[in-house]
């Protein structure tokens, strides 16, 4: 069973918080349908010296829902965090995949509210986007081609992605593609309604793992940006990241040149869950 710190509702998002010193906000991933449960327990140890805050985005984990989910939109996820943040002054932000788009925009359009800046395991743009799912399938094919053969058998028939019998497939992929150690998946967390599942078709398109969809393409580019950030930035990436790979995280170093960049060597796409202890200590070097 997951432990939680105490939580409470703020607008209509819900907010947990343990630990005391700076104020550390984390921002999940999973695309756009995760909650914060994904960083249990692996940032227990960080309220140590630093005042963590887990926020569920509106209409994921235990926020708030709307009837309609196209109502969710990545612009009023930004502007939904940013309220959060002026009732709690800047931050180090911390946004891990979805997370991590989100966190750009906040530093760039709100920077009075961010202290620093890290992107974890994320991407800058759509077209990233696109070209981490082409890679993964790429992977899946090669490494699991009896999984590909029936993903390709399933599409002929006319199913999108999205569909449960899809995502069953692809889901068997997961810990060889995602991860450096397969048996890492099962230190992932997840918890009922931790994941809405029905957003992830609206927000994302039907077919994403083909073609993004829904919101993602009108996700802003923000590598012509990059330079422009006044606060300290640094860019974790996993060596054997197959989805946002080593080659396409470089791409921050080329748009923000004074970016701290650290490659971890024994990670996926989840260096939170693979090598929680060396994530926290360049986390803690990083904000001194």
């Amino acid at each position: 069973m997951i432990r939680h710190p105490q939580g409470r509702l703020v607008d209509g998002l819900w907010l947990e918080e343990e630990g005391s010193g700076e104020p550390v906000l984390l921002l999940s991933g999973l695309g756009p349908a995760g909650s914060h449960v994904i960083f249990h327990p692996h940032f227990d140890a960080l309220a140590d010296t630093h005042r963590v805050l887990y926020l569920d985005l509106r209409g994921r984990g235990r926020s708030e829902r709307p009837a309609d989910l196209s109502q969710i939109t990545f612009a009023g996820d930004v502007a939904d965090v940013a309220a959060v943040l002026e009732t709690i002054g800047p931050v180090h932000l911390y946004g891990f995949s979805y997370g991590g788009l989100l966190s750009q925009a906040l530093a760039l359009d709100h920077p009075h509210l961010v202290r620093s800046l890290t992107v974890a395991n994320s991407l800058h743009s759509p077209e990233m986007w696109q070209l981490n799912h082409a890679n993964l399938n790429r992977e899946i094919a090669n490494q699991l081609p009896e999984v590909w053969d029936r993903i390709l058998e399933l599409r002929a028939e006319g199913l999108r992605s999205t569909d449960a019998p899809m995502r069953a497939e692809f889901a068997k992929a997961t810990p060889l593609i995602r991860f450096f150690d397969p048996a890492a998946a099962a230190r992932l967390a997840d918890e009922p309604g931790a994941r809405n599942l029905e957003l992830y078709p609206v927000f994302c398109g039907d077919d994403v793992d083909f073609v993004i969809g829904g919101q993602v393409p009108h996700i802003p580019d923000f590598r012509p940006r990059l330079k422009d950030l006044t606060m300290p930035f640094a860019v974790l990436a996993g060596r054997h990241d197959r989805a946002l790979y080593p080659a396409l995280q470089r791409d921050f170093q080329r748009h923000a040149p004074k970016a701290e960049f650290h490659l971890l060597e024994r990670s996926g796409s989840f260096s939170h869950v693979e090598e929680p202890e060396t994530v926290l200590a360049l986390l803690r070097e990083f904000w001194r």
